[in-house]
């Protein structure tokens, strides 16, 4: 058992508990702060916790700044989680939400140009970083269809990493690696961007379908690609 990675991710954790009750200070004094999302939040790190522990294996003894400004992702996506449970922050759009986000989705050139600057280029900061969009895109996407903004396909945006997920239990050929692809890190900030704009009130109603749906096409298309590069991969290698 490797013991090192476990106290790294223990100490991060317990740090990264500073940032987290200061993000939810700000929602005590806009008073979008409730019980309910205190008890969500808590909740939700915990589970952050209890994933990275589990994953300890594969944890640098250095955690590294990188990582950190990850981390600092997660705690804004779990403050954006949480909020979901806040009555007056999601309906009709929001602005802190739309910040929020703006500020999670700048984070995540921050941790990759660190992580290269630093030399901290590892196979844990890059599952890290994937997971967090992931989990970022699902929250919006759930907060648009609680805010009345977008119906519930929109949804599939942020459950298609997840369907790609549970297809490797299913066919353990998809679980093999994916080369870099410009492309897919494009479809992502994409698909955070139309989440953001949707989110904006000012934004029209025409205007934000049509940003979801061409994210939604686009992703479908992305995830195709990948599927079939794997299907390649798979009939090419040998038995």
């Amino acid at each position: 058992m490797r013991q090192a990675g476990v106290q790294t991710a223990v100490t991060e954790l317990v740090l990264g508990l500073l940032p987290l009750v200061g993000l939810l200070a700000a929602l005590a004094l806009l008073e979008l702060l409730t019980p309910l999302v205190t008890a969500a939040a808590a909740g939700l790190y915990l589970i952050t916790g209890v994933l990275l522990v589990a994953g300890h294996r594969s944890i640098p003894s250095d955690f590294g700044w990188a990582s950190r400004v990850t981390l600092l992702r997660v705690i804004v996506v779990i403050v954006l989680g949480a909020a979901l449970f806040s009555p007056g922050l999601y309906p009709g759009g929001s602005w802190l939400v739309a910040a929020l986000a703006g500020f999670a989705l700048a984070l995540d050139g921050v941790d990759g140009h660190l992580a290269r600057r630093f030399g901290q280029v590892s196979d844990f900061g890059a599952r890290f970083d994937m997971e967090v969009d992931a989990a970022l895109i699902l929250v919006l996407c759930i907060g648009l269809v609680v805010g009345g903004i977008a119906g519930l396909w929109v949804v599939l945006i942020g459950l298609m990493r997840y369907g790609f997920l549970l297809g490797m239990v299913f066919w353990p050929w998809m679980s093999s690696p994916l080369p870099d692809s410009f492309r897919r890190k494009v479809i992502c900030v994409w698909q955070v961007a139309s989440l953001m704009v949707a989110m904006l009130p000012a934004t029209p109603g025409w205007l934000a379908f049509t940003g979801l749906l061409g994210a939604l096409l686009l992703l479908v298309v992305s995830f195709a690609i990948d599927i079939h590069w794997l299907w390649q991969q798979r009939k090419s290698s040998p038995d």
